[in-house]
């Protein structure tokens, strides 16, 4: 995976507070920029791809960080 131009570490963040500040992370970045996202296994994983997805932006890579946490990476749209 390439490195990202940004991170956001949003483990611990409950839904749908982790989608919103990953929206508004995208907000402030340039089309084809890439944003990687930490975030707690289940129900962030859950929602958060389809917010990314709804908002038109691409998830690129989907894979898990640690036992308890995944990594997401999205390329910005533009």
């Amino acid at each position: 995976m390439p490195d990202a131009d940004e991170f956001l570490d949003l483990r611990g963040v409950p839904c749908p507070a982790n989608a919103a500040r990953a929206l508004v992370k995208i907000a402030t970045m340039s089309a084809g920029e890439s944003l990687e996202v930490l975030l707690d296994a289940g129900e962030p994983m859950e929602n958060l791809p389809p917010a990314i997805n709804g908002e038109g932006h691409s998830i690129v890579s989907q894979k898990p960080y640690d036992e308890r946490s995944w990594s997401v990476l999205i390329r910005v749209a533009a």
